[in-house]
């Protein structure tokens, strides 16, 4: 049957090799977008997961309802006290409660591979007449590069040089250009209320992120003395083992105290929500190559039937049951599905690889200067490619395959079958 089964393909070569080519292009699609798509997600993500904590422990968060300030107004006499407009939105609290308990529960955990207590602040700073806001990050160095990868942003100068203390700084690059200073140079530092501070410029960072790059780093207890806060913390950065168990360590976290406590993904749902958009995307748009595919191959078939009834009448008389006329018909689809789905995985590979070759500077992702495209090589992405195409082809070969094996011999007589 086979045998026959190619006879009946080569005999309409230029319909089969269409036809080839709509499974080939389908599947090449389908690696070339998906390697491409998931290759940026996974960089993005890895972005995410890297360059920041895997959990913050920030500041509790209360929200206001009808009654909540009754007993701080009323004391206990609160029983008919009614508010117009009742008390609403959000207060919250300015540092972490009694971090020393979270240190010490974060030490004894073994998922935790490092924690870094920050004080993040707002700060002016000032060299001669230039100033600038800026947010200031005071934290212990050599903890928070085991938190994030900061360390490997740095262009000047070296992240452990904060560690010495004295009231020393790290400015991003962004900040440091407002400021016109250099390295071993001097700046004013003041938060609001209080008297600038002088800091020597130790290092300078470039993320590729502006934003990021308008900030500063010191060591946290020179960023409590500015702030005049000592002791107090107002996040900790938590590094996991395993980071997608993230989620759900904050959320048992979250019930241990008042302290908020989020993950790395709870933090950017939002873009998650965006990659399941881009797979559905993905899936419609190779989708419906693949549908046009599978009605070339239902068309091929139809035709190969409407031609061949003769033999089929011939194989009928010389014993051969319907199955195997089922068979026959059904490998055809079978065989322009494998081949084409075979031939497109190639060239969906070599392509791929092609296109790694692309530059890409990475944008504000961590500036991958000279870089080129992240392509994913996910095996999924084959499987599902070849699946695709695979299923295309055998709902495609299905209706043409059971109407040729539904014919019998006097059937193809008495339509006038030559």
């Amino acid at each position: 049957m086979m045998f026959l089964a190619v006879r009946y393909l080569l005999a309409r070569r230029r319909q089969t090799l269409l036809t080839l080519l709509g499974i080939f292009f389908g599947t090449a699609a389908y690696i070339a977008i998906s390697g491409f798509m998931l290759g940026f997600r996974g960089y993005f993500v890895n972005q995410l997961v890297n360059n920041n904590a895997h959990v913050h422990i920030q500041p509790r968060e209360d929200f206001l309802s009808d009654h909540s300030l009754d007993r701080e107004f009323f004391g206990r006499s609160y029983d008919h006290a009614f508010w117009d407009p009742a008390p609403s939105g959000r207060k919250d609290s300015a540092i972490v409660e009694n971090p020393q308990s979270w240190y010490r529960r974060l030490a004894a955990d073994p998922r935790v591979v490092a924690f870094s207590p920050q004080l993040t602040a707002s700060v002016i700073f000032s060299n001669g007449k230039a100033t600038a806001p800026a947010t200031i990050i005071g934290c212990d160095p050599l903890q928070q590069m085991k938190v994030t990868t900061i360390a490997d942003y740095i262009v000047e100068g070296s992240f452990t040089d904060l560690a010495a203390g004295g009231n020393r700084v790290i400015l991003g690059d962004e900040l440091r250009k407002r400021l016109g200073v250099r390295m071993l140079q001097n700046v004013l530092v003041a938060s609001a209320t209080n008297a600038p501070l002088p800091f020597k410029v130790v290092g300078i960072y470039r993320t590729g992120n502006r934003f990021t790059d308008q900030g500063a780093y010191g060591a946290l207890a020179d960023i409590q003395a500015v702030n005049r806060t000592p002791s107090q913390v107002n996040e900790i950065a938590v590094r996991l083992e395993d980071y997608l168990q993230a989620a759900p360590i904050a959320s048992t976290w979250s019930t241990l105290s008042q302290e908020k406590v989020e993950s790395w993904d709870q933090l950017n749902a939002n873009i998650f929500e965006v990659f399941r958009l881009q797979d559905a995307i993905r899936y419609v748009s190779i989708g419906a190559i693949l549908v046009v595919a599978a009605f070339g191959i239902t068309n091929v078939l139809n035709m190969t039937v409407m031609q061949k009834r003769k033999d089929i009448a011939i194989l009928r008389s010389l014993g051969y049951q319907s199955r195997d006329i089922v068979t026959l018909f059904f490998s055809q689809g079978l065989i322009l599905g494998v081949s084409g789905a075979f031939l497109g995985a190639v060239f969906g590979y070599l392509f791929s690889r092609y296109m790694q070759t692309i530059p890409f500077t990475g944008g504000t992702m961590g500036g991958r200067a000279g870089g080129t495209l992240i392509i994913s090589y996910d095996p999924k992405i084959y499987i599902q490619a070849v699946v695709l195409a695979l299923l295309s082809a055998i709902v495609a070969s299905l209706l043409p395959a059971r109407a040729a094996g539904k014919l019998t011999p006097i059937e193809i007589i008495r339509a006038g079958a030559e």
